[in-house]
């Protein structure tokens, strides 16, 4: 029995064929059946069901996984204590970006960038989700080793999650020029309850500013009317500036132009922004991790260069 034949059966289980797990391991598909089969004759059972067009694992199969894994951990951890001595990172980190996160003020490919180029033999994966997803997956062990999510307020982290806030800033209803809601002249804030029954463009739920204007919205008595929803807030200011509803977003930095409320955002022309208020709405932008800490030497040195990088906001 070799390691190798142990990782081969272990990817053909997660990626459910031989083709995904060769492309995954840049290994020949021919080879990795070839010693998946070697495996069977010394164990003397069939580990796979070929048929049907995918590999899935037999009964067998099934119980001796957590054994195979278990032994690549053990063969991994070996080598981590190892270049933990020698001051060497190795292995692989999974970062998850929630929609619509990256934008003014935050900008996470440079710190992933110089870490690299730190950690060259660190293999970095990033995905995108919502925050409710990436939540669960940081409590579950579900394939994350950081997240950044959108929080909906302030307070303790969620259970099983340590949280470090990186952005917070108002939320603006923006509207194009001509607007009702900018009457009268001069008007620089406007109440969430002026919100009942207009159409609004937002971020997808399970992001941080949509579970903000909801929790807000029912706090106040109604539910929100939402009319479009796209994946980033430029993408919801430009809807908004088309006439296709109020949109709700974060309040413009210093770098978008004549910011602040009541003046045009440097990505929008024409488009003016109110600050909400009875109740404040913030957007909220927070680095997560499991409770515990990362799982790995690499993501906990990926976790401190974050942190370096993005003070934590308030403080």
């Amino acid at each position: 029995m070799e390691l190798r034949q142990l990782k081969y059966f272990a990817a053909v289980v997660e990626e459910g064929g031989f083709t995904r797990a060769a492309a995954r391991l840049h290994v020949a598909q021919p080879g990795i059946s070839a010693q998946i089969r070697q495996l069977e004759r010394e164990l003397g059972q069939q580990l796979l069901d070929r048929s049907g067009g995918r590999a899935t694992p037999t009964a067998v199969g099934e119980a001796v996984l957590p054994f195979a894994r278990a032994a690549l951990a053990a063969v991994e951890g070996v080598r981590r204590t190892a270049d933990e001595f020698a001051g060497l990172l190795r292995g692989r980190v999974v970062v998850g970006v929630v929609s619509g996160a990256i934008g003014e003020g935050f900008d996470i490919a440079p710190v992933l960038a110089g870490f690299h180029a730190a950690h060259p033999h660190v293999e970095i994966a990033m995905t995108e989700d919502t925050s409710e997803r990436m939540l669960a997956a940081l409590r579950g062990g579900g394939g994350l080793d950081l997240a950044v999510v959108g929080t909906s307020g302030p307070g303790a982290p969620p259970p099983g999650v340590g949280l470090r806030t990186i952005v917070d800033v108002p939320l603006c209803a923006a509207v194009p020029d001509g607007h009702p809601l900018l009457e009268p002249p001069g008007r620089t804030e406007l109440p969430l309850a002026d919100l009942e029954g207009l159409p609004l463009v937002s971020l997808p739920r399970g992001t941080g500013i949509r579970a903000a204007l909801e929790h807000a919205c029912a706090a106040a008595g109604f539910r929100p009317r939402i009319a479009f929803e796209a994946s980033a807030p430029a993408q919801v200011a430009r809807l908004a500036a088309g006439g296709l509803g109020v949109a709700v977003v974060p309040e413009p930095g210093p770098g978008a132009g004549p910011a602040g409320p009541g003046t045009e955002t440097g990505a929008v022309a024409g488009l003016r922004m109110l600050r909400l208020t009875r109740p404040a709405l913030r957007g909220r932008v927070a680095v997560a991790w499991p409770a515990n800490g990362p799982a790995t030497p690499a993501a906990r040195a990926l976790l401190a260069r974050l942190c370096a990088a993005f003070p934590e906001a308030g403080a």
